[in-house]
C-alpha cells in the first residue's frame, strides 16, 4: 500500500508517463478478437499464459463450431465433448485446465445469471476461472464497467518499472494503480500499458535507457 505522503508525487509521475503513452497509443484497445460478451471471456480465459496473437488464430474456428453459450454447455456433458474441445484449445497451452474453467463457466452462466455475463464484479468473480484482471477486461470492455485495472504482465511489470508500484501481487499492484490513477483514465490506462509493453519495454532483457518513457521518469 502507498503511504498517502507518497500519493501527490506518484500521481504527478503518472501524468508525466499518461502524456507520453497518449502521444505513442492515441487508440489503445484490447487485442483479442470477439464477437460477443462470452466469446471475450472464452478468449481471456484462454490468453492465460499465452500470446493473445496465437489466441486469436485458434479462437475463429473455436467460434465457428461453438457458436451459442449452450454448444459450450452441451460439450461439457460428455467426455467425448470435453475431448474435442480440448483438441481445438491444445495450442494455447494449459489446455485441460482451461477446458475445464470454460466449460464449467459456461454451465455457471446459464444456470445462475440466465445466459448472460453479470455486469458487476463481484458477480463475475463467482464464475470458475474468473479473477479481477479477467474481469476488469470483460466488465470494461463488453459493458463499459470499469471497477478496476487489469494487471496483467505488461502491466504488472511496467507497473515496477516505472516506479508506480513496489509491490509483487496482480492484487496490491492494482489497488496501488486504482490510487494513483484518476477512475476515469483506469480503462484506458491498462491498454496503453500494455501497448507499450509489447511494443518499447518487452520483458525480455533490453537497454531500458532506449525506452520512450526513461526520458520522462528518469
Amino acid at each position: 500500500m502507498i503511504p498517502p505522503k507518497d500519493l501527490p508525487r506518484l500521481r504527478a509521475r503518472w501524468r508525466k508517463i499518461s502524456r507520453t503513452l497518449g502521444r505513442l497509443f492515441p487508440h489503445p484497445k484490447i487485442a483479442l478478437t470477439y464477437g460477443n460478451a462470452w466469446e471475450l471471456l472464452v478468449a481471456v480465459q484462454l490468453s492465460a499464459q499465452c500470446t493473445d496473437k496465437k489466441v486469436n488464430e485458434v479462437t475463429p474456428a473455436l467460434f465457428k463450431k461453438y457458436r451459442t453459450l449452450d454448444a459450450y454447455v452441451r460439450a461439457g456433458r460428455t467426455a467425448a465433448g470435453v475431448r474435442a474441445f480440448e483438441a481445438m484449445v491444445k495450442q494455447t497451452g494449459f489446455y485441460r485446465a482451461k477446458t475445464r474453467n470454460i466449460l464449467a463457466a459456461a454451465r455457471v452462466v446459464k444456470e445462475k445469471f440466465g445466459g448472460k455475463l453479470p455486469r458487476t464484479m463481484a458477480e463475475m468473480v463467482t464464475i470458475p476461472g474468473v479473477g479481477r484482471k479477467s474481469a476488469n477486461v470483460i466488465l470494461g470492455n463488453t459493458y463499459g464497467v470499469v471497477e478496476g485495472i487489469a494487471v496483467d504482465t505488461h502491466v504488472m511489470r511496467l507497473s515496477r518499472v516505472l516506479g508506480l508500484s513496489r509491490e509483487k501481487t496482480p492484487e496490491k499492484i492494482e489497488q496501488d494503480l486504482m490510487a494513483i490513477i484518476p477512475r476515469k483514465d483506469w480503462f484506458r490506462a491498462t491498454y496503453m500499458l500494455i501497448d507499450y509493453g509489447r511494443a518499447y519495454c518487452v520483458a525480455r532483457p533490453h537497454k531500458h535507457e532506449l525506452c520512450p518513457l526513461t526520458k520522462v521518469v528518469g
